[in-house]
């Protein structure tokens, strides 16, 4: 997605066909006021559209209105405090996997004994300063996950994932998700999309590559039951208690699973 500021262009007027052109003079403090107000406003567009860009938590608002209405990544953004509630100690090591991992990554790292890391499933078409650093780092990594992940078994604590399976066919899903199960040493979260937000973009099919495919509740535990994969009830009850209390109403469907043993 490209955010490209329009052309911003500064024209100067002259008094030449001001109607009252003869009242305020070249030395007149109309126009030197004028301009200070013009270089004001001027500052603070580019200091906002800066600070969209610059991966800050007020990105991830934008991106989920240009992604559409079932983009999952402003739920993640939100659910972050509510998952540290639901996991504890287990959020001392995550992985996020989906688009605009960048900015998700940069939220987790502002946790208290949180570690994070990044799989961006696409290429990332425009990055910023902060995301380029993330990248040059390591923490954020660009993979096809439809192959295995280059990360060991049981490399993390928690993984999270979010506007990635749903581009997927049962084909490609019946080797990711037990390959984010075998990186993870305790738990998965999945966000997906639910049925009634199947309005796939063409800005987003073009970009993933297919459109998506919004699956239902029981579709999605008949598919865990057939790859061996446990749903972690305790944490879907200490999630929905959190969730509750802080008045947090997913838009997307939040699966919570169980490590391989």
């Amino acid at each position: 997605m490209s955010r490209r500021p329009g052309n911003a262009t500064r024209r100067l007027i002259g008094n030449g066909g001001n109607p009252l052109g003869g009242i305020f003079h070249s030395k007149s403090q109309a126009s030197p006021l004028l301009s200070v107000v013009l270089v004001l406003l001027g500052t603070l567009l580019v200091i906002g559209y800066v600070y969209r860009g610059s991966g800050g938590s007020g990105d991830y608002k934008a991106f989920s209105k240009v992604e559409g209405d079932f983009s999952c990544t402003f739920d993640v953004h939100t659910a972050i405090p509510i998952l540290k509630k639901t996991y504890g100690d287990s959020m001392h090591k995550v992985l996020h996997v989906g688009p605009d991992t960048c900015s998700i990554v940069s939220q987790l790292t502002t946790e208290k004994d949180t570690e994070a890391w990044g799989v961006e499933p696409y290429d990332i078409e425009e990055t910023d300063v902060a995301c380029r650093s993330l990248v040059r780092k390591g923490l954020v990594r660009v993979a096809d996950i439809k192959f295995p992940l280059p990360y060991r078994a049981k490399s993390f604590s928690l993984i999270i994932v979010s506007d990635s399976v749903d581009y997927l066919s049962p084909k490609y899903l019946n080797k990711t998700l037990p390959d984010l199960a075998r990186v993870s040493a305790q738990n998965l979260v999945i966000f997906t999309g639910k049925p009634k937000n199947s309005k796939a973009k063409l800005p987003q099919s073009s970009r993933f590559g297919r459109p998506a495919k919004m699956r239902s509740a029981s579709w999605w535990a008949r598919f865990f039951v057939q790859t061996s994969l446990e749903e972690n009830e305790t944490a879907a009850k200490k999630f929905e208690q959190a969730a509750s209390k802080s008045s947090y109403k997913p838009k997307c469907q939040v699966f919570h699973l169980n490590s391989y043993h």
